[in-house]
């Protein structure tokens, strides 16, 4: 477990490539594509190839490995998510740490979730659907303090009206959310 809290340090250090802004919550499910409905377990749908394609580093766009990842995030396949997010090529993008994160919470591993997390908004602290994924963790475990102060984080932030803000207002009410 140790190793993820080193990755959470590392994260803080290193400068990202990719900012995710304050209003990208990504609040619309994503829509099925082959991914979720043609492709074997382990398989990602590359456009180009028009194929279904065993995620390689390289092979594919960050973007088109985070839309997949977060594809099958929605569709339950956790540790699917995670394969394919381990070959992007900017593993300190906050979106491919947050998914990381979402889907070790998931799948029941919350330390290693928060640990992603933390490495999310270390780089970008205006990340506010890692605040509301965090957040509802938080509520998961009991820790409702922490997640008002996430959620105040996030109004803080220019996040007010998001999705992330009403998702994790209420999983604070008791109300069961999507995420």
């Amino acid at each position: 477990m140790k190793p993820l809290y080193m990755l959470a340090l590392l994260a803080a250090l290193t400068p990202a490539t990719a900012a995710v802004a304050a209003g990208s919550d990504d609040s619309a499910p994503p829509e099925p594509t082959e991914t979720t409905t043609e492709c074997a377990d382990g398989q990602i749908w590359d456009d180009t190839a028009k194929a279904c394609v065993t995620p390689e580093q390289g092979a594919m766009s960050d973007d088109a490995l985070y839309r997949a990842a977060r594809e099958l995030a929605y569709a339950g396949h956790y540790d699917h998510a995670l394969a394919v997010l381990a070959v992007a090529e900017n593993q300190n993008d906050p979106r491919i740490l947050n998914y990381k994160g979402f889907a070790h919470r998931k799948a029941g591993r919350m330390a290693e979730g928060m640990a992603y997390y933390q490495a999310a908004l270390a780089i970008d602290p205006d990340y506010v659907l890692a605040r509301s994924y965090m957040g509802q963790a938080l509520v998961a475990e009991g820790d409702v303090l922490a997640a008002r102060d996430q959620l105040q984080e996030i109004a803080a932030r220019g996040g007010r009206d998001s999705w992330a803000y009403a998702a994790l207002e209420e999983a604070l009410l008791g109300r069961e959310t999507t995420w």
